[in-house]
């Protein structure tokens, strides 16, 4: 089976993703430092532990395993740690994604697939975007991934690598199979905080801010199951290997759900109280953020089917119940 590189494969998102290359019939090659992975999430394929910014090291793991493509997940990815640390998001995400590009140029290896965000998009509030939507990001996490959009494309035009770039905003759920799921420490992400309050993890969920200008008062988001996800970078690889060119997709649904709607469908599938605490609103929080994904429903065939809000709550709350990584 062809070695495919995940970079990040020993996170949330990527080690999905090599379960859904190891089913596709790729041999997924983890390659992860492991400051927010986890060794117990690598299950599908070999790993190699390194930094991005290691160019020796990835120059051994290229030459090991001679992948035909590379999947990167691997960045830091929390707003507002990148607005307190602007340099470590540029270091490691924009320093650490060159040295792999370069690394895979010299390797011969000319097929990436870039996990990008729609924080590059910035402030744009209230609005359905898409792939023409304005780049104006407003934090060093957003700004590093434009940054990285833009080298991806200044090295096709000079060694032709060429690549797939996807944007989203939240994701959620866990492997039907619960093998892997999500784990994060510390927990920053909507659904496993909840179902950490539910559990008794923590004392309440804080809700912050519930003024808006919502049917409930409370902020809505975008979210798309993460199985639905990594079966998009896996379609996207296949665009490549089709010899198609370049392109960028957004995932998402469109509409998204409010804070307190996730909150009773959670309380709906797992049969439990959620404690919940009121809570100011954030800085910078915008109202409605949503992204619609009709380039990748009509280009590359994609199709969401898991990610209505009871298959990635029931998805995660059965992760949740079975599957802690080790500290």
């Amino acid at each position: 089976m062809p070695n495919v590189l995940v970079t990040g494969g020993a996170g949330y998102i990527g080690s999905h993703a090599c379960k859904a290359l190891a089913t596709a019939g790729y041999t997924p090659v983890t390659y992860d430092n492991l400051s927010t992975g986890w060794a117990d999430a690598v299950k599908f394929g070999p790993f190699e532990r390194g930094d991005l910014r290691d160019r020796g090291r990835l120059d051994a793991v290229f030459a090991a395993y001679q992948p035909v493509a590379v999947l990167h997940f691997g960045a830091l990815s929390q707003v507002g740690e990148s607005m307190r640390e602007p340099g470590r998001y540029w270091d490691n995400n924009v320093t650490g994604s060159l040295v792999l590009m370069e690394a895979a140029v010299a390797a011969g290896c000319e097929k990436f697939v870039f996990s990008s965000t729609c924080a590059t998009y910035g402030d744009q509030d209230n609005v359905v975007l898409n792939e023409d939507s304005p780049q104006a990001p407003i934090n060093a996490y957003g700004a590093s991934k434009r940054a990285i959009e833009d080298m991806l494309r200044g090295f096709e035009a000079a060694h032709g690598l060429r690549h797939v770039i996807f944007r989203y905003f939240n994701v959620a759920g866990a492997d039907p199979e619960a093998e892997v799921g999500e784990f994060h420490q510390p927990e920053t992400h909507l659904v496993p905080l909840i179902l950490d309050a539910i559990d008794g993890r923590r004392d309440a969920l804080t809700i912050f801010g519930t003024d808006y200008d919502t049917p409930d008062g409370t902020c809505i988001r975008d979210y798309v199951h993460v199985c639905d996800l990594v079966d998009a970078h896996v379609l996207g690889l296949k665009w490549l290997e089709d010899d198609k060119d370049s392109r960028v997709f957004n995932l998402g649904t469109g509409s998204g759900f409010s804070v307190r709607e996730v909150i009773e469908h959670a309380r709906d599938i797992t049969k439990k109280n959620v404690p919940v605490v009121e809570g100011l609103r954030r800085p910078g929080d915008c109202t409605k953020l949503v992204s619609g994904s009709e380039r990748a429903l009509s280009e590359l065939g994609w199709k969401p089917a898991r990610s209505t809000l009871d298959e990635m709550i029931r998805d995660a709350w059965r992760w949740h119940q079975t599957g802690h990584y080790e500290k």
